[in-house]
């Protein structure tokens, strides 16, 4: 009778271990199973966010044809002398637009408020150079170094760089002795650093290109007068960070500059004059222009409604009526970081 239920006892504790067992298993498994459930379900959020953005992207690009791509006297097409007012324009705050179970934030950038690597002088190097903590002959080091680096030949100038120096390093390679085809491409430059590049990449670029109309003038201008064009910043679309470089330049100017713009860009000089003031406009004529150029930069951030998940897209575009589309993409970054863009 006793060996019965000494069996019966250990019966018993096998069957309450092997229940056990299972629950831990049946438990496993269903945490397995919402895992991948959360996987998929973020999976399908990311890729809709990721589209939602795109969307954002093309519909950027559409409002770009329409009030860029519009050369009436070369189409023989007339439109109205008052003009209709952008919906969304560049270096300014576009609301959010609902689209598809979420929405998209855009923002438009035009690559005539940048510095362009590949036009810039001595006087507008240094001034890019101005923020950052290095002594006179550091920066004449990088801004001969810098223009020696677009020229050709092999002959240097006195703090510069060609041939002869870069070969002479511990992984050697050539000078390159044309224009910048890239921003990145700063980095080989003789003085630039990591440090000094990741401060300067947001407010430079080597994309201005010609207007649709400097390309089809008739008057022509010569190649001298569209390269000092080109030196200049178009403060309808520099970013307070460009902006605050810039000779005479205070914060409270910025500030009266940012509001202007909130609901109109600056049209001519004198409305320059009015809101910087004349001695400022004056200090400031070398250094900034209204002129617009071909290339813009657009940054999509896609969102879903109650969730988390955000995608964002940037993309560099060129829009040109003489082109098929009337577009042409540049580049294409998939997960930019959009806290990176700057706001005025």
């Amino acid at each position: 009778m006793k060996l019965l239920k000494n069996q019966k006892g250990i019966a018993l504790f096998l069957v309450l271990w092997v229940l056990v067992l299972l629950s831990v298993i049946v438990g496993e498994f269903s945490h397995a199973m919402r895992t991948e459930i959360n996987i998929a379900r973020n999976f399908r959020d990311e890729a809709q966010a990721y589209y939602i953005a795109q969307a954002g992207i093309y519909q950027a690009i559409f409002e770009l044809i329409k009030t860029e791509a519009k050369p009436p006297q070369l189409q023989g097409v007339e439109f109205d002398k008052k003009e209709e007012k952008p919906r969304w324009r560049i270096n300014a705050d576009i609301a959010a637009e609902n689209f598809a179970g979420g929405s998209f934030k855009v923002r438009i950038d035009n690559e005539s408020g940048k510095f362009d690597l590949n036009t810039a002088d001595e006087d507008v190097l240094k001034i890019m150079l101005a923020p950052f903590s290095l002594d006179a002959h550091q920066k004449d080091v990088i801004a001969d170094s810098v223009q020696d680096w677009r020229e050709e030949g092999n002959f240097h100038r006195v703090n510069g760089a060609k041939n002869d120096y870069y070969q002479s390093l511990p992984e050697p390679y050539s000078c390159k002795n044309a224009e910048f085809d890239s921003t990145e491409e700063l980095l080989l430059v003789r003085g630039m650093t990591q440090e000094i590049y990741d401060g300067l990449k947001e407010m430079i670029t080597v994309y201005r290109g010609d207007t649709y109309a400097d390309k089809h003038s008739v008057f022509g201008g010569g190649e001298y007068a569209k390269t000092a064009e080109k030196k200049k910043i178009n403060i309808n679309a520099a970013s307070a960070e460009v902006l605050r470089l810039l000779p005479k330049m205070t914060e409270e100017i910025i500030q009266n500059i940012t509001e202007y713009r909130k609901d109109k860009d600056f049209e001519s000089d004198a409305e320059i004059a009015a809101v910087l003031g004349p001695g400022v406009q004056t200090a400031l004529m070398p250094y900034i222009t209204l002129k617009k150029y071909p290339f813009f930069t657009i940054t999509s951030l896609g969102m879903l409604q109650d969730s988390d998940i955000r995608q964002v897209i940037r993309v560099l575009v060129e829009i040109d009526p003489a082109m098929d589309k009337k577009y042409r993409i540049v580049q294409w970054s998939d997960r930019y970081d959009f806290s990176k863009q700057s706001r005025n």
